[in-house]
C-alpha cells in the first residue's frame, strides 16, 4: 500500500521529527477527520508499504536524517512558487526550496523527486508574465536534476474563498497562454511536464493530462508492476486518477499560513493545533482517549516485484 502525507498539512516542514518517531517505532494512528472517534492504525514496515509519498513546500527538516527512510520507497513532490510572504507567510523564498530540492536529489536521487508549481493565479502582482519568468528560472535551475514537474491553477475551495477573497479563476486565454509558454520551456529544459486535474485543454502544448500520483507514473518512477485492489482506489476528486488514500496528516495543522490553503480553515487554528502537537505521540496531534475506537487498516504489497521496462528509473 501508499502512505501518504501531504493532502492534509506539510509533515516534512513542521512534524518531521514526530514523522522519524513513527518510523523508529513502526506504526502511526490517524483519526479519521469527518469522525473523531474513529481511528485508523497503520503499520509503517517495508513489508507491507510499498511507497512513502510526501507533499511539502519545504522539507529542508527531513534531509538530515533521511538515511532513516532507506528501508522504504519514498517520492517527494515539492511545491515552488515565486509567492511573497503576502500569500505565502511562512514559506522559505523560492530559491531557498530550490536548493534543498537540489540537496534532495543528491540524497535519494532526482528521480525520486518532483517539482510542482502550483496552484497558480493571475493578479496585478503576478501576471501571466511572471509566472513564465518564474518556471523559466525554475526549470533552468532544476535541468538535470528533476524531469518531472506538475502545474495546476487556483481552484477556490471554500476555505479559499474564505481565506483569499481576491482570488480569482485563471481565464481560458491565460491558461492557454500559460500552457503554451511553459510547455515550450519544459522542452527546453527537458522536463516532462504533468497537470493536476485541469482537463486536457494542455495537452497539445505537450503536458501529460493522466494524473500527477497514477499507478502508471509511479511504475514509471521505480520500474516495477504495481497491482492496485480496487478498493483502495478512492478519488479525492472526481476525474482524479491518482493514488491518494491512506493520508496520515490531519487538516488544520499546517502553518505556512497560505492565502489560498484548501486544508486550513485559518492559521490561528492551524496554530493552536501545532501547539497541541507531541512529537512523541502515535497521533499527529493529541493522544487517545477513552471514547476512541481503533481499528487496524488492511494493508498488503501492491508491488508485484515485476520489472517494467521504461527509461531511467533506479533504486533509492
Amino acid at each position: 500500500m501508499i502512505i501518504n502525507t501531504g493532502q492534509r498539512t506539510d509533515i516534512p516542514a513542521f512534524y518531521s521529527t514526530w514523522f522519524y518517531n513513527r518510523i523508529r517505532e513502526g506504526y502511526v494512528l490517524v483519526r479519521n477527520p469527518y469522525n473523531p472517534e474513529m481511528v485508523t492504525r497503520y503499520e509503517l514496515r517495508p513489508d507491507v508499504v510499498d511507497l512513502i509519498a510526501f507533499c511539502s513546500k519545504n522539507s529542508a527538516p527531513m534531509l538530515d536524517r533521511i538515511d532513516e527512510l532507506s528501508a522504504f520507497r519514498v517520492l517527494f513532490q515539492v511545491t515552488i512558487t515565486p509567492y511573497g510572504r503576502e500569500i505565502e507567510p511562512h514559506v522559505p523564498p523560492m530559491d531557498e526550496v530550490i536548493d534543498t530540492v537540489l540537496e534532495l536529489c543528491r540524497k535519494i536521487g532526482g528521480e525520486h523527486v518532483m517539482v510542482r508549481y502550483d496552484p497558480i493565479f493571475v493578479s496585478d502582482t503576478y501576471p501571466v508574465e511572471r509566472h513564465i519568468e518564474a518556471f523559466r528560472h525554475l526549470c533552468a535551475r532544476l535541468e538535470g536534476h528533476v524531469s518531472r514537474v506538475v502545474i495546476s491553477f487556483l481552484d477556490l475551495y471554500e476555505k479559499t474563498r474564505k481565506n483569499f477573497p481576491e482570488g480569482r479563476t485563471v481565464s481560458e486565454q491565460d491558461r492557454l497562454r500559460i500552457g503554451e509558454a511553459f510547455g515550450a520551456i519544459g522542452k527546453e529544459f527537458h522536463m516532462h511536464l504533468y497537470t493536476c486535474l485541469e482537463g486536457t485543454d494542455l495537452v497539445p502544448f505537450g503536458f501529460d493530462a493522466s494524473g500527477c500520483m497514477t499507478k502508471e507514473l509511479i511504475e514509471d518512477v521505480f520500474q516495477e508492476e504495481l497491482v492496485i485492489p480496487g478498493s483502495a482506489r478512492p478519488k479525492a476528486r472526481e476525474g482524479c486518477n491518482c493514488l491518494l488514500g491512506a493520508d496520515i496528516g490531519a487538516y488544520n495543522t499546517c502553518c505556512h499560513g497560505c492565502r489560498y490553503c484548501y486544508a486550513t480553515e485559518e492559521p490561528a487554528l492551524a496554530r493552536e493545533n501545532f501547539r497541541r502537537h507531541d512529537p512523541a505521540s502515535p497521533m499527529l496531534i493529541g493522544h487517545l482517549t477513552p471514547q476512541d475506537r481503533v481499528h487496524e487498516a488492511k494493508q498488503q504489497k501492491w508491488f508485484t516485484g515485476q520489472y517494467r521496462l521504461f527509461p531511467g528509473g533506479s533504486s533509492f
